[in-house]
């Protein structure tokens, strides 16, 4: 809970500090990869630096935190902090860089809003970042010790046993851990990271969903080669796995996080039928809801499931066929495809871009949502219009989460 005397000081310098964030941690990360140029290498997304849009996410989620504790001062936003945290596990952040990003945020605060920033003004904004970084610390010290791993030692070698070309642009990489240990667990949905040596040196990092079953013996991801449209540069990462990974070559894989999963209260384990579904995806979004729905196959789910993909073209969908067969396993689901270039011999697909409007949506229904934002968030607005809760619907984003930077 924010002190009472700092939550006035953040009352009334909200709106300033708001409109200043964008300078302001444009300036923090100059600072940062000034002072630790190793953090750009080997933990930052060059790729998101440069586009800028880790600057807004960090914004974004700065002042979504301070409005939360202002609006809602007994209440901890969990939500959102679940999906940083999982984020920075995924990662190895620990918790000594949360002193460094202090010291350079808040230099940064001073320099760009000068002598705005009184003592009370500062001492009133410390409070804020301290109760966020607090929070999230202790969140990834439970994920770390749910892992059985010490914190930040998330990474494993592990050995590409096999690669399958999907579509022209796609691939599936399927890994079994080098030391001959088993694959850990993991919860259908949930992603782990990367970390690619790069020609350069850097060793960079990005998330994969997992698909498959979380039993099995080896762990698959499924990479979509990004090609970067000026000024955006290409995929550093997914270029280099394209063109220089293959079978039993190695890679450092940390251990599984993400919150977007099914938990065990949408299941039948009482047999009722369980919590209608509807498993929303676009582009390579589809890869966490593969990994669902084989879970819920599996596990004898009965309740309705509504599977809603959205792609260029059929060829463009990756895994299409494992897309409608595992659908095809459950009693009671059905897949709906729409294609903006449809092809021939498709003819049961629909054209454009995904439109729920002639798609029947269950009483009760949990919605998860993977895909681009502009997609997510129009899918989010067609299910409340239908009348879905907003607690029912649950969304990742692959990258800096911009969400939160758009509301």
């Amino acid at each position: 809970m924010l002190s009472e005397k700092s939550a006035a000081a953040v009352r009334a310098t909200l709106p300033a500090v708001g409109a200043a964030l964008p300078a302001v941690t444009e300036r923090f990360y100059a600072r940062l990869f000034a002072a630790h140029p190793e953090l750009l290498r080997d933990l930052f997304n060059r790729g998101n630096q440069a586009a800028g849009v880790q600057r807004q996410a960090l914004a974004g989620s700065i002042a979504a935190f301070a409005v939360h504790l202002l609006d809602h001062p007994d209440e901890r936003p969990d939500v959102m902090l679940g999906r940083i945290a999982h984020k920075h596990a995924s990662l190895g952040v620990t918790a000594e860089q949360y002193g460094v990003v202090h010291e350079h945020l808040f230099a940064a605060i001073a320099e760009v809003l000068g002598e705005a920033v009184t003592p009370e003004v500062a001492a009133a904004w410390d409070e804020v970042y301290w109760l966020m970084a607090n929070a999230l610390i202790a969140v990834e010290a439970r994920l770390y010790a749910e892992r059985g791993v010490a914190a930040g030692d998330v990474w494993r070698e592990w050995t590409v046993e096999g690669r399958t070309e999907e579509t022209a642009d796609v691939a599936t990489f399927r890994l079994r851990p080098a030391d001959g240990a088993p694959a850990p667990g993991f919860r259908p949905g949930q992603y782990v990271s990367v970390q690619v040596e790069l020609p350069d040196g850097a060793r960079q990092i990005r998330q994969y969903s997992l698909s498959g079953a979380p039993g099995s013996a080896t762990r698959s991801i499924t990479v979509k080669r990004v090609r970067g449209e000026a000024p955006d540069p290409d995929g550093e990462v997914s270029l280099h796995l394209h063109a220089r990974v293959g079978e039993g070559d190695r890679l450092r894989v940390s251990a599984p996080y993400g919150d977007l999963v099914l938990d065990a209260s949408v299941l039948d384990s009482d047999g009722t039928g369980g919590t209608p579904l509807l498993l929303a995806s676009a582009g390579i979004g589809c890869t966490p809801m593969l990994s669902m729905l084989e879970h819920l196959a599996g596990a004898g789910h009965r309740a309705p499931v509504t599977v809603v993909h959205g792609d260029r073209s059929p060829a463009d969908h990756a895994l299409r066929e494992d897309h409608a067969a595992l659908t095809a396993k459950l009693p009671d689901a059905s897949a709906h495809f729409w294609y903006e270039r449809p092809e021939p011999g498709h003819p049961a697909d629909r054209t454009g871009l995904v439109d729920l409007s002639s798609v029947a949506v269950a009483p009760g229904t949990r919605a998860y949502l993977c895909g681009p934002l502009p997609f997510m968030r129009a899918v989010r607005t067609q299910l409340l219009d239908q009348g879905v809760a907003a607690a029912d619907i649950h969304y990742e984003v692959f990258g800096p989460d911009l969400w939160l930077a758009h509301n």
